[in-house]
């Protein structure tokens, strides 16, 4: 088991590649005047408190946005949503981080739309009272994502992001993001989809991409690895996304960003990135 609660980990250098990665599909979206939806299948908390004594416990955010906070002129993705978590700090000390749930409001219009799911108790129960004054754009639901995710494709708009980012905690989750996905294609085959998931020695951590990318004609897979796998098979030396439908410009985009966070955020010789495209 990967064990990972969010709380635990927010800020972390997973968190940068994926919310990095996240920023950009929102914008490509909010070009068009046009109304999308932004679906969270396994939302969490939806904001963190790094003083807090889960994020204290392994301090993984000082390896994450912490060595980003006061870096020097980071290419402009980086730099967007560096933008974004610093609306959360306003006096300049990095105390708060944004999941995702609130980083995709920061860019949402008055006709967006945002589902969130989340189906672990005392998560479900903050997202709600984070997102308590948000209005009827936002909808917090206590269950299962991939169920959820289910009943809302496609969406009235015909244009949606679906962000899938389980905790990988059981070995099922792997198949279940797999089956989910092939289900969503079906129903909105024009959708965004982007999936994080681990760099782990398991092999279904190893042949997820693999699997996601038979799913689409066009892919893009980014992966960033912030040091070598521990020999003992433990930890997680880095984490990767999976976008399919990628809009053409992200690749330009991380192109750029992503040696710039293998250089801030690696620590050792392991360190590295992969981007890749098809279509």
């Amino acid at each position: 088991m990967l064990g990972y609660r969010h709380a635990f980990h927010a800020g972390n250098h997973a968190d940068v590649l994926k919310h990095v990665v996240l920023v950009q599909l929102l914008r490509h979206l909010g070009q068009k005047e046009k109304p999308f939806s932004v679906i969270d299948t396994h939302a969490g908390a939806g904001a963190y408190d790094l003083f807090a004594a889960h994020a204290r416990k392994l301090a993984e955010y000082e390896g994450g946005i912490g060595r980003l906070w006061k870096c020097g002129d980071p290419p402009a993705p980086v730099a967007d949503y560096l933008g974004l978590v610093r609306r959360f700090n306003p006096d300049g000390r990095l105390r708060k981080y944004p999941g995702s749930p609130l980083l995709a409001l920061c860019t949402l219009r008055g006709q967006d739309r945002l589902r969130l799911f989340e189906r672990h108790g005392s998560d479900a129960w903050r997202l709600r009272e984070n997102f308590r004054d948000a209005g009827k754009r936002v909808i917090v639901t206590d269950t299962d994502g991939f169920t959820g995710l289910r009943a809302l494709l496609p969406p009235p708009s015909r244009r949606a992001l679906v962000l899938i980012d389980p905790s990988y905690e059981e070995r099922q989750d792997y198949e279940r993001v797999t089956d989910a996905l092939e289900e969503a294609l079906r129903r909105f085959p024009g959708g965004i989809y982007l999936v994080w998931y681990p760099q782990l020695t398991r092999l279904e951590a190893i042949g997820l991409p693999r699997r996601l990318k038979r799913l689409a004609e066009r892919w893009l897979h980014a992966a960033l690895r912030v040091r070598e796998p521990s020999g003992d098979g433990f930890g997680m030396a880095g984490s990767g996304v999976v976008v399919l439908n990628p809009p053409w410009p992200l690749h330009d985009a991380l192109a750029g960003a992503l040696p710039f966070l293998a250089r801030t955020l690696g620590e050792d010789a392991g360190a590295g990135f992969t981007l890749e495209q098809w279509g």
